[in-house]
């Protein structure tokens, strides 16, 4: 008997703003463009990505009371962009990221809808929390939540958003929906029929204990990110273990980390063009500013090329605004220090080690089988591919890399079904007649 092969699935992120986008590349476009976003997206697409995936924040970061220099004016809204993508592919999902503390569970609901209706089923949300209080001043209430109610709030904003989507029935009957609970309380009538997801897949980032809990009880991929196989192992199977006491089995849930590539003619030149990326992302200027954000204190006099600092980090920095922590900032003070010791590293070297995501470097053969063998050894169902040039970061890799996963069997040869639920191999969302 055949046994057939786990298939790997991936998708596109649009270059964010952050010190992963190489802005001083000539190859370099905009990001505000209609152009750019349409490029990236029917490259995903020639490649039978899975979908395209659009991150956002909700305020213009600032670091020592100015604009951050990483953040960028006038990046669109997300899900209006991915309604014009809409128009231009036919089979690629389209993931938007929308926060869940400063919306509200009817006018999401809906506008989700609409894309779901208007692509013919590839809609997703990328579920995101802020207890963030300098965001929060953009919007009425502020931000008033305590870190540990944001994914209450979450789950519950979720959950209600499920209900409106079910108060249709998939025969095309409405029925009144009434939600009470501690953060909505809510009734009346959806607008919109059944959707032909039924459900937008949803989508949630994180690898805190509550994020994963998170996942495993309400959504359909989660986007994380770690370093090694070993680590890739062990988180996949933490989090596929705690579905069980949902009612959820392994395949409910696609586990997709954020990863970069980089391609050579050789495993040299590969290498040597990876370092070079991470030279043009972690500038001498940009290393003192990565370190500023983790010690939380100006730290403008120190020289890139020394040492790291002496001094201890402030426990809660406050030099960054609108930023989002990824830990115990003392913790990572400690971890980077040790690695600046046992490598003999600057701080820019080590700001360039510490924070480099997941990267797969290598011919396109040794990127195809490394990628390969992350899935089949459960480490990942499948890849976030995260260029560092808008917008066509993405091109090498499905010209060159592609074509070998399909060579492989590890890899889709065609689209075989039209809705984002098919091509993630998601059973939709029972109709509620």
């Amino acid at each position: 008997m055949t046994v057939r092969r786990k298939e790997i699935h991936l998708a596109a992120h649009f270059p964010g703003v952050n010190n992963t986008t190489v802005w001083t590349d000539p190859r370099s476009k905009s990001q505000i463009e209609f152009s750019s976003f349409e490029h990236l997206a029917r490259t995903a697409e020639r490649g039978l990505f899975d979908f395209f995936f659009l991150a956002e924040g909700l305020r213009l970061r600032e670091h020592k009371g100015r604009l951050h220099d990483l953040d960028v004016v006038g990046r669109p809204e997300s899900l209006t962009v991915l309604n014009a993508l809409a128009a231009v592919t036919d089979r690629l999902g389209l993931a938007a990221t929308v926060n869940a503390t400063f919306n509200e569970p009817y006018e999401l609901a809906r506008r989700l809808a609409t894309l779901d209706h208007l692509s013919g089923g590839r809609a997703a949300w990328n579920v995101v929390t802020s207890s963030d209080a300098f965001t929060g001043e953009n919007f009425r209430r502020g931000g008033y939540l305590d870190r540990a109610d944001r994914y209450a709030r979450a789950a519950e904003f979720v959950a209600t958003a499920r209900e409106l989507w079910d108060s249709w029935t998939p025969d095309g009957v409405s029925r009144p929906f009434a939600h009470r609970g501690p953060h909505f309380h809510i009734a009346g009538e959806f607008t919109l029929p059944r959707s032909p997801q039924g459900h937008p897949v949803v989508i949630q980032a994180g690898d805190s204990d509550e994020g994963r809990e998170f996942a495993a009880a309400t959504a359909d991929v989660i986007f994380t990110r770690h370093g090694t196989l070993e680590a890739g192992r062990a988180f996949y199977a933490d989090v596929k273990r705690r579905l069980e006491k949902y009612g959820r089995g392994p395949d409910d849930l696609k586990i997709m980390p954020g990863v970069t590539v980089v391609l050579g003619d050789t495993a040299g030149e590969a290498q040597e063009r990876a370092a070079g990326i991470r030279r043009q992302q972690v500038s001498p200027r940009n290393a003192i500013l990565t370190l500023e954000q983790i010690w939380g204190v100006d730290l403008s006099s120190y020289d890139p090329d020394g040492p790291l600092p002496e001094i201890d980090p402030v426990p809660e920095p406050s030099l960054t605004q609108g930023r989002t922590r990824h830990g115990d900032n003392v913790a990572i003070a400690e971890k980077w220090r040790a690695l600046s010791k046992e490598k003999g590293l600057s701080i820019r070297q080590t700001v360039i080690e510490a924070s480099a995501r997941q990267s797969f470097i290598g011919t396109p053969e040794a990127v195809a089988a490394e990628l390969e063998t992350f899935v089949r050894r459960d480490a990942a169902d499948g890849f976030v591919l995260v260029p560092h040039l808008t917008p066509g970061g993405l091109d090498e890799f499905v010209d060159r890399v592609v074509p070998l996963l399909q060579e492989r069997g590890a890899f889709r040869t065609e689209y075989e079904g039209t809705t984002l639920r098919s091509h993630l191999g998601l059973s939709g969302p029972e109709g509620k007649g």
